[in-house]
């Protein structure tokens, strides 16, 4: 049966770091690509729109009140997305027209929440180019913090995608087991992990996911490089300094619901990696075990999620 398989593909990608427009002709590359190899689903890395904080890092970035911390912080701003505004009109456009289902990682500025604060969005994009789920990560991790805002559960959220259930976690969000139960408990059978570059965080987790739910594990991390840095990059030269040649290795790679690789982490490739799924092993795998299913004891256990979207104001008209 057709709706039986899923070809996916993983856009293991760089950034024109910090540069929306030009990062934004990027992706609308990769999804015409994905296009040409018959793809029904594409998935972009964490933060890739328009790319990964790596200067708190590389610039003692918990100096406080530094001027080079504000002005590269204001120019991430700059190019951070604006759903409302339709920033992402183009990619739901594309979508549209190909048919193809899209989980992009955004840096996300949203007027809900005042229209000047950052969030490490994963966007989900479904095959009529409609905006279906916007994660905002719950916890950035460790020197994100100085630059990101925690989000909340309303993106906690899974997708019908032909015989599949689809959602997805934005890095570390993947190692927390409540949010992973909150989608499984969901029927989620296609896990997105996306990341923002090294086999280090996909090698192990990818297979554990995968063996701990029954289900397919999509790991996606984007390139970066020394060389990815534009020239207008504010405090460039500071950035550099500390920069190694790679900072950002890939690593995107699938699990089958058996917890071993369809695809193992490949390294310093840049482009397309394509494969297709067969949603019936996710249906052999459970037969021995389903976390919440047959393995599960609500009656003893159970998890309450607050998906409501947080903002300071709520009005009563």
């Amino acid at each position: 049966m057709k709706d039986q398989l899923l070809t996916v593909a993983l856009a293991q990608i760089s950034p024109v770091w910090l540069d929306k427009v030009a990062t934004l002709k990027k992706i609308e590359n990769s999804i015409k690509e994905a296009a040409s190899k018959k793809a029904e689903l594409l998935v972009f890395g964490e933060a890739l729109l328009p790319g990964y904080p790596f200067w708190v890092e590389l610039t003692n970035g918990a100096k406080f009140n530094s001027t080079v911390q504000k002005e590269i912080h204001a120019h991430y701003a700059q190019n951070a997305i604006i759903i409302e505004k339709g920033d992402l009109d183009s990619i739901c456009d594309l979508a549209a027209e190909y048919n193809i289902a899209i989980y992009l990682g955004i840096i996300e500025r949203p007027l809900d929440r005042g229209g000047h604060s950052l969030y490490a969005s994963l966007v989900y994009i479904d095959q009529m180019g409609e905006i279906k789920s916007v994660h905002r990560k719950l916890q950035p991790t460790y020197e994100e913090r100085l630059t990101w805002s925690p989000g909340d559960g309303n993106g906690l959220l899974v997708h019908p995608l032909k015989a599949f259930t689809v959602g997805g976690l934005n890095c570390w969000e993947n190692w927390m087991p409540l949010p992973r139960a909150a989608l499984y408990g969901q029927g989620e059978n296609l896990h997105i992990a996306v990341w923002p570059g090294s086999d280090y965080n996909t090698k192990d987790i990818t297979r554990f996911i995968a063996r701990e739910s029954r289900s397919y594990v999509i790991s996606v991390s984007s390139l970066m490089r020394k060389d990815d840095f534009p020239a207008s990059t504010p405090h460039l030269d500071e950035i550099l300094k500390n920069a190694p040649d790679i900072l950002g290795n890939g690593g995107s790679c699938i699990a089958g619901p058996d917890g071993e690789w369809i695809l193992e982490p490949v390294l310093n490739k840049e482009g397309l990696l394509v494969a297709t799924l067969d949603f019936n092993r996710v249906l052999q795998e459970r037969q021995n075990f389903d976390p919440v299913g047959h393995y599960s004891r609500p009656d003893v256990t159970q998890l309450h999620v607050n998906r409501k979207r947080q903002s300071t104001i709520r009005f009563d008209e």
